[in-house]
């Protein structure tokens, strides 16, 4: 049962965002950077944020050569060049909002290894960058196969080595922690724990109501507008909505003696992708060993996905090179028919930010800019 002091205090808000990953959190903090004075409540169902936010492996990147070519076959040239100029300044805006030394960000560049099937990219190389250059004003990708040996792959196995000098690496647990503190120190309420069992839209708000599983009861919040950021487990409130959740599995090594590489690196477009955390090796992907075994929600670690992983460590990136696995761990993307984020209204009161594809730490940021911008409007 609530007390007085409780209703008063606890219930009422201007705006109540559920999920406080990256986009949620970052619609929180555009909101209350326009509008200093608004009651802002994030609520969460889990400890920690429960699909990729502080999961994923750290990677500031725009895109892949060979993805930029895959999303060409499916995608306009301004379809493309939109999500490309998306992922940066989302990036540009996050650095800008936390610091580049809070967030621990470092431009390393990032690098994708061409295989002998993927050598055709090659002679795409000067088209995809002419198509770039009025984001970047640069040259994006350059070949840089002399570090194909300084690095230590396998010289067998990677034929061409693509380098992008605007990517880079952070440190995800300082980002959500700093994020999370940002956003506090500016007024907003987080709570966690708490998850939302319906919400009902009303002729002034919405109600959402949350289980207080210690008094056995509903709580219901209220508020002018509800938010929803829950990306992958957004079908849970609306099934209709074309999300797909796909796991994404990773581990990171024990500490290498000399190790040979820093900076991100992807390949296989951009299905498998590994990065340099000091001198450990943090290496994920694979899904598309198994679409349907990996479109799951289940935050788990299968044999198939992990033993690759190591097998791919051994024969491409550390061949020659003792290492040790130290820890393995899970975390859920959302997915659609396209790249393209869900970012719209689906009542007067009720606005989704969902389906990220696989780029929260990118666009995350510039989504909750857009998301604050409509319903500021």
């Amino acid at each position: 049962m609530l007390s007085f002091w409780e209703k008063q205090s606890f219930l009422n808000y201007d705006y109540i965002i559920i999920g406080s990953g990256i986009v949620g959190l970052s619609c929180a903090a555009s909101i209350i950077e326009k509008k200093k004075k608004a009651k802002v409540l994030v609520l969460e169902r889990g400890l920690f944020p429960t699909g990729a936010s502080t999961k994923n492996a750290g990677f500031a990147c725009t895109g892949s050569l060979t993805e930029i070519l895959a999303d060409l076959k499916k995608m306009t040239e301004n379809q493309v060049i939109g999500l490309v100029s998306e992922r940066n300044n989302g990036l540009q805006k996050l650095r800008k909002r936390l610091g580049d030394k809070t967030i621990d960000f470092q431009p390393l560049g990032g690098y994708e290894l061409i295989s002998e099937k993927e050598m055709y990219a090659l002679s795409e190389l000067e088209k995809v960058n002419t198509l770039l250059k009025p984001l970047f004003r640069r040259e994006v990708y350059q070949l840089k196969n002399n570090k194909i040996k300084s690095f230590g792959f396998d010289k067998n196995l990677v034929k061409a080595l693509i380098f992008n000098q605007y990517e880079g690496q952070i440190d995800t647990g300082k980002m959500m922690k700093n994020l999370l503190q940002y956003v506090q120190e500016r007024g907003v309420t987080v709570l966690n724990h708490t998850e939302v069992t319906a919400f009902e839209e009303q002729n002034d708000g919405v109600k959402v109501s949350v289980s207080n599983q210690l008094a056995n009861e509903n709580i219901k919040f209220s508020a002018q507008k509800l938010i929803i950021c829950t990306n992958a487990f957004t079908k849970r409130f609306f099934p209709e909505l074309d999300i797909v959740a796909g796991r994404g599995q990773v581990l990171i090594t024990e500490p290498i003696k000399n190790l040979k590489f820093k900076g991100t690196f992807h390949f296989d477009e951009g299905y498998y992708y590994f990065r340099n955390y000091e001198n450990r090796v943090i290496f994920g992907g694979g899904r598309n060993l198994d679409f349907e075994g990996e479109d799951t929600s289940e935050i788990a670690n299968t044999h198939l996905i992990i033993n690759t992983l190591e097998a791919k460590l051994a024969n491409i990136i550390l061949p020659k090179q003792k290492f040790d696995i130290a820890h393995t761990w899970a975390g859920i993307m959302a997915f659609g028919a396209d790249k393209q984020p869900i970012i719209q209204f689906h009542s007067p009161h009720i606005l989704l930010a969902v389906r990220m594809g696989g780029m929260g730490v990118a666009i995350g940021s510039q989504v909750g800019e857009k998301v604050s911008k409509m319903i500021l409007a």
